[in-house]
């Protein structure tokens, strides 16, 4: 499965996005386990909310930390995110 950049967004109904204070990240909880998350990836994650598409994060993010050229590090991480159910399309 590949991420398709004009369909929205949407984490994981079957997923959990919340901060742990034991291990004080960000982390996704599931019935098998958890996974830790660094910043960056918590920040792109809580962007999809199933009305945002690609475009719409990497823009969102860009102006958040006031930078530029964060398509592809966006775009790779979400491929990832896909492939491992965190979120869909």
């Amino acid at each position: 499965m590949t991420l398709n950049p004009e369909l929205p967004i949407k984490f994981s109904p079957t997923h959990r996005l919340q901060w742990e204070d034991a291990q004080q990240k960000t982390v996704i909880l599931y019935p098998e386990g958890m996974v830790e998350l660094n910043q960056s990836s918590a920040e792109i994650l809580k962007c999809c909310d199933g009305t945002r598409k690609l475009a719409d994060i990497v823009t969102e993010l860009e102006q958040k930390f006031a930078t530029s050229g964060l398509y592809n590090d966006i775009s790779a991480f979400l491929e990832v995110a896909l492939k491992n159910a965190w979120i869909q399309q």
